[in-house]
């Protein structure tokens, strides 16, 4: 099957090994490099191969350490440069050679931000992170870089000697720098195959605090003990993973707060979960997003789509994962509670894009498609809708947890498409195939829009969260005496986030309304961000202006784009707050991710220079 996303041909050669040797050099804003894959030839006679590469400078190229010739082919928007190489010998199927590629990355380099001092919490030294997902590897290694071939690699990093280099693989010793002694040299090595989007890298002044017996969390010092107490949970989440899903294969499991422009809630890179400071709300409430990223290290990480039209492969069976791990934490009331919001974030994800936009598909077709453009929560929750349905149909929680641990041990360390998982279903539910026979496949996987069936979902947890809203939607303006601070004593973090959830899918409620919310509430004050941020929507939505100034704070100083990108859209929709969000994103677009700056750029109808 081709990959749309990328140049490299998998059915003429596969990398099987990468090894790095990285030279940060936080002046120019470039990493030096030189990658040597470890291509094994799929078919006799070969005597050329494609890797994916976009603004890199290709300096040389050798292969078994012989000087040979390449070219590169036209730059393609998203896609990058495809490099061609001619080999100096013909290949035979199944012939290994190393191919050696000296190259220097471009500054603007989409998989990395350089942080200048001052926008790191020590304000001391600079910070590099990379963020590969999806395409964006071939910014920084010249690579088959397409999920359908997966990779070992092993790599040594020259980063200043002040400075803290990680991986999302194993850590392997350090040394000083023999070329210049102001530098240190860090080695990793990552022995389980990989896709090229989970290489990852981060730079800076990092400390660490031990938290289980497997994992470390790290982050600059200033944030580092309040991260060590929100993630204490981490190995109890992780025992009960490996229960469900079987042995944890990565050994090392730490988890990175980066600085606040990361553009995602978590990045499962193995070894090293990369994770948004927007989770730091000082009661451990948000750490359902830790629950996601270590499930990733069986879903996406050992399974893996094989292209990104089956992205809900791996996000569909994460969700599901994580929300067994809350049920496990909490209660099965509680997973069904997680999932009806999930449900909601799956009707805001289709109200935003249209109901019958293409890439509401659970398996969109992505030809001539960016996958950047793509991302939503389609994949997540539709995905998980399918598999909570199917739940229901084949006999309940326990019995189709078996399925998919039996999945995870049939594809481990493999690519697959959604076909090989519909087999294998329909194989493992053999005596059920009457039932599977009844489901809308076509309806599911290949038609926009919301699914055809919506689960069933235990209402204890959510009723609460319903009455509320809905005497906040129906009531005038007489009624609003009637609230009082104890409406929401009883509920919890989790119950807030919905009762607001629920209240963006209404009409905008009157800006007396939210005028009033917040004296009873003091929404304002709450630290946690995913109340924070449905909450300033909300106020946004009903065009209460005294809000315009908490929501662009809110969007810039963070970058996570679940909360960058819909607040932007609201304050650009808010006619008295539109001149401002594109004043406040052209001043602050230098300090955002690349790809976060591109997307708010869209939303906001701002033109910028490729």
């Amino acid at each position: 099957m081709a990959d749309h996303s990328s140049f490299a041909s998998t059915e003429q050669c596969v990398t099987k090994h990468l090894h790095l040797i990285f030279h940060v050099d936080f002046n120019s804003q470039v990493i030096r490099g030189i990658a040597s894959l470890t291509v094994e030839s799929q078919q006799d006679h070969l005597r050329t191969l494609v890797l994916d590469t976009k603004d890199l400078k290709i300096q040389k190229v050798a292969v078994n350490g012989q000087t040979t010739k390449f070219a590169l082919g036209e730059s393609h928007s998203f896609k990058g440069t495809p490099l061609e190489i001619t080999l100096p010998f013909e290949l035979t199927r199944g012939q290994d050679v190393i191919v050696e590629v000296s190259y220097e990355t471009s500054p603007k380099a989409s998989a990395l931000q350089w942080l200048a001092p001052e926008l790191t919490a020590g304000k001391k030294h600079p910070y590099l992170f990379s963020q590969c997902q999806a395409t964006h590897c071939r910014t920084i290694v010249p690579c088959q870089d397409t999920p359908s071939a997966k990779l070992t690699y092993y790599a040594q990093v020259s980063v200043p000697k002040e400075l803290v280099a990680l991986m999302s693989a194993v850590q392997d010793g350090g040394a000083p720098d023999p070329a210049d002694s102001s530098r240190k040299i860090y080695r990793f090595r990552q022995n389980i195959p990989i896709p090229s989007y989970l290489i990852a890298l981060v730079v800076g002044a990092l400390e660490s605090r031990k938290i289980g017996p497997r994992t470390m969390v790290w982050s600059e010092k200033e944030h580092v003990d309040e991260a060590a107490y929100e993630f204490a949970e981490t190995e109890a989440m992780l025992k009960i993973a490996e229960d469900l899903a079987g042995h944890y294969v990565w050994g090392q499991y730490d988890l990175l707060v980066l600085p606040p422009s990361f553009p995602y809630g978590g990045m499962e890179n193995p070894c090293l979960t990369f994770v948004t400071p927007t989770l730091l709300a000082g009661d451990r409430s948000l750490s359902n997003v830790i629950a996601h990223e270590i499930s990733h290290s069986w879903t996406g990480n050992l399974v893996t789509n094989k292209t990104w039209e089956h992205f809900w492969l791996n996000e569909g069976h994460t969700v599901y994962l994580e929300r067994r791990i809350g049920g496990r934490l909490f209660s099965e009331q509680f997973r069904h509670f997680q999932a009806l919001g999930g449900w909601k974030e799956l009707q805001n994800s289709i109200a935003t894009f249209g109901a019958t936009n293409p890439v509401t598909n659970l398996i969109p077709d992505l030809k001539g498609v960016d996958p950047d453009s793509a991302y939503s929560s389609v994949p997540y929750e539709k995905g998980f809708a399918l598999l909570f349905y199917l739940e229901q149909l084949l006999g309940g929680p326990d019995v189709f947890m078996g399925f998919v641990k039996a999945y995870i041990h049939r594809f481990a360390y493999k690519s697959v498409v959604t076909d090989d998982w519909k087999t294998f279903l329909y194989t493992y539910f053999q005596d059920k195939v009457d039932v599977l026979d009844k489901v809308d496949w076509n309806a599911w996987m290949h038609t926009p829009g919301m699914p055809p069936v919506k689960p069933e979902y235990d209402m204890t947890m959510s009723n609460a969260c319903i009455s509320l809203s809905q005497r906040w939607s129906k009531a005038t303006e007489s009624d609003l005496g009637a609230f009082c601070a104890a409406d929401i004593e009883a509920l919890s973090s989790h119950q807030h986030i919905e009762f607001l959830a629920l209240l963006l899918l209404e009409e905008p409620l009157p800006v007396t309304h939210v005028k009033r919310m917040q004296e009873v509430y003091s929404f304002n004050g709450v630290k946690n961000s995913e109340i924070r941020f449905r909450w300033l929507r909300l106020c946004i939505r009903s065009k209460w202006e005294q809000a315009i100034t908490l929501a662009l704070k809110m969007a810039t100083e963070q970058g996570r784009m679940k909360f960058t990108r819909p607040l932007f859209r609201d304050l650009y929709n808010f006619e008295k707050a539109r001149d401002q969000a594109v004043a406040m994103y052209l001043e602050r677009r230098p300090f955002m991710h690349p790809v976060t700056a591109m997307l708010v750029g869209q939303d906001l109808k701002v033109v910028t220079a490729q």
